[in-house]
């Protein structure tokens, strides 16, 4: 798997995951410490998010071939 699999399958989900969790920690009132850190975790989400949204997917096989096709004017 590569990096950008990795980052296109985890991360980018996990920093969604993460900013979500720190928003439900900010408003949940039991919990000083989850509370006490909840910016936190929202800002450390959101920079990772930032980070990973700028790593491109990897390339799909299937679309390299359909775009060859349509550049040369094939299949139609």
């Amino acid at each position: 798997m590569s990096f950008r699999a990795f980052n296109h399958r985890f991360l980018h989900p996990a920093m969604q995951g993460l900013m979500i969790f720190g928003i439900i920690a900010l408003c949940q009132p039991w919990n000083f410490f989850l509370h006490r850190y909840g910016v936190t975790l929202i800002l450390i989400g959101l920079v990772g998010f930032m980070i990973t949204i700028k790593i491109p997917p990897p390339p799909r096989p299937d679309a390299e071939g359909e775009g060859h096709a349509a550049r040369e004017g094939g299949h139609g």
